[in-house]
């Protein structure tokens, strides 16, 4: 009786310990929700209103002028030489985004003035001419742009308008005669590349170069030296410039990426 007693003390403890044990086995773990990566994506509405500013530097192929003269003998001469010296412009403009690769936009840029210094001869004697040239140009451009790698964007572009070139008198500095110079319209277009950097959301950084070239027409009047009026041959011009792009509606590209698509977690079990 004594041994029965201490087999089911025994067995008592036994079942006491091997319980908690056995029903371990069958508690399912806790479960822990690891939230998957969300999928972003760049905004595809691309496009709006913009506003820029742009300042350069350029210089410009004096391609020649011819002028009248009365007499003895009358007839057609022409500049001998010829040379426009390089000046700072500034512009400005407003365009329209349209998508990721296609924009326009109105543009006018005020060149200032830039030192010119010519000769003519009479096949005899030379006269040195100097004069200034500045210009107001307007044009209606069109890019594309390339693609954007890290915030850069190549373009390429084109522009067709005019140009109101003005001149100052045309004069000897060596002698009291001059030609008093004209203003006039004439015929523009421009060819340009360059990139862009997205500083923020909502400015771009903007830098590249502009080729423009600007029909020839009327340089200087009649004057009592009995020469005159003149006819430049116009100019091609080389222009390297740098400004900002401000868009004020819509989305100009540089917009951080946004999450489109946030899969449900899917529960983890740990051990």
């Amino acid at each position: 009786m004594f041994n029965t007693a201490r087999m089911a003390l025994f067995a008592a403890l036994l079942a006491g310990v091997a319980g908690p044990v056995l029903a371990a086995d069958f508690v399912e773990p806790p479960v822990v929700e690891q939230a998957p990566a969300p999928v972003y994506e760049q905004p595809t509405d691309v496009g709006g209103w913009y506003i820029r500013g742009d300042i350069d530097y350029h210089w410009s192929d004096f391609r020649g002028a011819d002028y009248i003269t009365y007499g003895p003998p009358p007839g057609t001469n022409s500049f001998s030489s010829g040379d426009l010296k390089g000046a700072f412009s500034i512009g400005g403009g407003v365009g329209y985004k349209m998508n990721n690769h296609f924009r326009t936009d109105l543009t006018a840029d005020y060149w200032f003035n830039s030192d010119f210094d010519g000769a003519t001869t009479d096949g005899v004697t030379t006269s040195t001419e100097v004069s200034k040239m500045s210009a107001l140009l307007l044009l209606a451009n069109a890019y594309v742009d390339i693609g954007t790698w890290q915030g850069i964007t190549p373009y390429v572009g084109a522009g067709i308008g005019g140009a109101r070139v003005k001149w100052d008198n045309v004069r000897d500095p060596n002698t009291t005669e001059f030609n008093p110079g004209t203003s006039n319209w004439r015929f523009a277009y421009a060819l340009m590349a360059g990139a862009s950097y997205c500083l923020t959301d909502k400015v771009i950084l903007d830098a590249g170069y502009r080729f423009s070239h600007i029909q020839g027409g009327r340089m200087f009047e009649y004057d009592v030296s009995s020469s005159g009026p003149g006819f430049d041959s116009g100019f091609n011009t080389h222009e390297v410039r740098g400004g900002l792009r401000y868009q004020f509606g819509g989305n100009n590209g540089c917009a951080a990426p946004q999450a489109v698509y946030e899969p449900e977690p899917e529960p983890v079990y740990t051990k």
